[in-house]
């Protein structure tokens, strides 16, 4: 059988051990060979920090999340092939859809944010400038740059595909070149994935390598610059946290480990509702998906104590439908366990859970199976327990299969400190319609989990479920989950860079970020702003426009044909009894609208559109008599690399006689890269 290949140093290598073997977990066949031996993973690092690093560092993010865009549509066309070869690790077609569309739908998502939430440019801005001196010539900025390191992500069995996926779409985004080591169970569908990527010439060279097989010296090579993500045990999280190189450098570790995920049934839901039912159907499909092998199963039920046996009576039944056995085989639902191996760790844990439980539906040891062998096949029963809360082995033992134990609870409190003993989990969910239990309870938990999901007849037909992470929200958890954060839109892209205060004068901030900053020289020419494309103007250009004086007239045609008859702009009496006003004042969106008269140029040419306000204050109050100027700066430009035309973003400043800020905010206008 063929040893499967790694990817590192701009080539393919192939050990010459005979490597470990690798078994199909429905019917025991050896599928391949694994081994990394003769790897130089010193070299490897170097590969990606020299040459796979500078390449994506040229790149913008607009142009990174291009490539993403056009990777997904690429193994979009090889779902079917990674499909095939998804069902010998046990998966039906349904645990592959999660598998395979979600690791790809991650890269769409993230391909989504980088172009809508990022700059099209290689520094990130974080936040607003930091004024740190009176007269306005010392500021201060945080921005955000990649490091100049690889992304080893050590990824877990039960996820091949979704796994490498969201690990790798931040930290290329972010701009970071990422070095990919499977679990070895199921290393050839990762291997597949790899060689699909690679082949299609997609990525710059160096940003994505694959390892087969063990690490070896891999962590002793690593540097401050590099960044460990680690998705399995909690136990080997611990051990690789306290790697010397890791401690030494203080190298950025973001462990996602196996957690006590917990679902809460309310007090009101009882059987007959939408929500006893959304329950008992949650709990028994967590069960089974990918049977039971995701870090997001429920592996505790809590149940109102009156309702336990309805519960276990329904769920029983469920389960009971479920057909087991070769995920080829017509009507199976249910899987093998990755392998042989991980059926017995299964089988060692649901011994220290019996201990204290009884079984309310399933066998360990025996099981019926379709179109398999169920001993070659590591297949194994759904198991549902019931066990004593106060107990300590079900907040603590994880059988990481088809196993959950359903738990009683009497009271609210006790429920959230029940919650507490799992020591930290990636998800929970609580089924209610009863929303003050709800509030009770999420915020009761939620120190203690990463992800939080409410349940009801509301949301049920669109809810992605407990056990789905999703792209735009963190994948981690507290404690015992590992404390780390995956995911979570553009924070995953941040966990990536380094965040930095820069310290200096307007000018040069603006220069640094590319965006104009307030203080910063302006630059007033003959030629308007608006009549320039995109190719012609410059950050900095700017339009001073007015003076235009407010009249009674105008306030009172503003309120008759708007209907906005609000009496500090209507009542002369009440407004002067306003602390806030004196008298009557001109409405904040006139102030606007004459901003908007005075620095237009109306003729057709490069501006297409104001498709956007942001940021709008009103900051002093503008009285009949008033004279407005606006003062119209182009503050960042950002081109689409798709269309022909870009963004604007312009700082608005309208003054009043005196100087003072009347209404600060940001004008968007889309304008054409280039001159029609």
């Amino acid at each position: 059988m063929a040893l499967l290949r790694s990817y590192v140093s701009g080539g393919w290598h192939t050990a010459e051990a005979d490597g470990v073997p690798l078994h199909d977990a429905s019917t025991g066949e050896e599928v391949a060979r694994v081994s990394s031996e003769g790897i130089d993973f010193a070299a490897a690092l170097d590969h990606g920090r020299r040459v796979g690093g500078p390449a994506l560092r040229e790149l913008t993010f607009h142009q990174r999340a291009a490539l993403l865009k056009a990777l997904a549509s690429h193994l979009r066309e090889h779902r079917d092939e990674l499909y095939a070869l998804s069902a010998r690790t046990g998966a039906t077609k349904g645990d592959s859809m999660v598998d395979i569309d979600g690791g790809i739908g991650v890269l769409f998502a993230y391909s989504s944010k980088g172009k809508r939430e990022l700059p099209n440019d290689t520094v990130y801005v974080d936040g607003n400038v930091e004024p740190l001196s009176k007269g306005g010539t010392f500021v201060a900025q945080h921005i955000a740059v990649p490091l100049r390191g690889v992304a080893v992500q050590i990824n877990a069995f039960n996820f091949p595909v979704w796994g490498p996926l969201e690990k790798f779409a931040p930290a290329f985004l972010a701009g970071v070149p990422s070095l990919i080591k499977p679990a070895s169970q199921t290393a050839y569908l990762t291997a597949r994935l790899v060689e699909i990527i690679i082949d299609s010439g997609i990525l710059p060279e160096g940003t994505l390598q694959f390892v087969a097989g063990s690490v070896g010296d891999l962590l002793d090579h690593l540097t401050a610059q590099d960044l460990v993500s680690f998705t399995g045990s909690a136990s080997t999280a611990q051990k690789l946290r306290a790697h010397p190189a890791i401690v030494r450098n203080s190298v950025r570790f973001n462990a996602e480990a196996d957690s006590l995920n917990l679902s809460i049934l309310g007090p009101d839901a009882k059987p007959g509702t939408t929500e006893f039912d959304l329950f008992v159907k949650q709990l028994t499909t967590e069960m089974t998906v990918k049977a039971g092998q995701k870090c997001t199963a429920i592996r505790r039920a809590f149940v109102p104590a009156d309702l336990l046996d309805d519960v276990a009576e329904a769920a029983s039944a469920r389960l009971a439908k479920t057909t087991i056995g070769n995920p080829t085989a017509e009507g199976v639902r249910m899987g093998a366990l990755a392998s042989l191996e991980q059926r017995e760790e299964v089988r060692r844990s649901l011994k220290a859970l019996l201990d204290v439980g009884t079984v309310v539906f399933g066998d360990p040891e025996q099981v019926e199976v379709v179109g398999a062998d169920a001993e070659r096949g590591a297949f194994i029963s759904p198991v549902l327990l019931k066990a004593d809360p106060e107990r300590s082995e079900p907040h603590e033992v994880e059988a990481f299969g088809p196993v959950s134990t359903l738990l009683p609870y009497t009271s609210t409190e006790q429920v959230i400190e029940l919650a507490a003993r799992g020591g930290g989990s990636l998800v929970g969910s609580v089924v209610s319609a009863d929303q003050e239990f709800v509030r009770e309870v999420v915020l009761g938990v939620a120190p203690y989990h990463g992800r939080l999901l409410v349940l009801d007849a509301d949301d049920a037909k669109e809810s992605t479920g407990h056990g789905s992470p999703m792209p735009q929200l963190v994948h981690g958890g507290p404690g015992r989950a590992g404390g780390g954060e995956e995911m979570g839109g553009v924070r995953g892209v941040l966990h990536h860079m380094q965040r930095t205060a820069v310290q200096g004068s307007p000018a040069v901030l603006s220069t640094v970020t590319g965006r104009w900053v307030a203080g910063a020289p302006r630059t007033e020419g003959d030629v308007h702003p608006f009549r320039k494309s995109l190719a012609e103007l410059k950050i900095g250009d700017s339009v001073v426009a007015g003076p235009r004086t407010v009249t009674q007239e105008d306030v009172d045609h503003f309120a008759e044909f708007t209907g906005d008859t609000f009496y500090a702009h209507t009542d002369p009496e009440a407004a002067a009894a306003n602390p806030l006003f004196g008298g009557i004042v001109a409405h904040g969106y006139l102030v606007v609208s004459f901003a908007a008269g005075l620095f237009v140029s109306p003729e057709p040419g490069p501006v297409l559109a104001n498709y956007g306000l942001e940021n709008l204050r009103f900051l002093t109050p503008v009285k009949v008599g008033d004279t407005l100027t606006v003062t119209l700066t182009a503050k960042q430009i950002t081109p689409r690399i798709d269309q022909e035309y870009g963004e604007v973003r312009w700082d608005a400043d309208v003054t009043n006689a005196d100087g003072d800020s009347v209404a600060k905010y940001d004008v968007l206008t889309l304008v054409a890269k280039e001159q029609s």
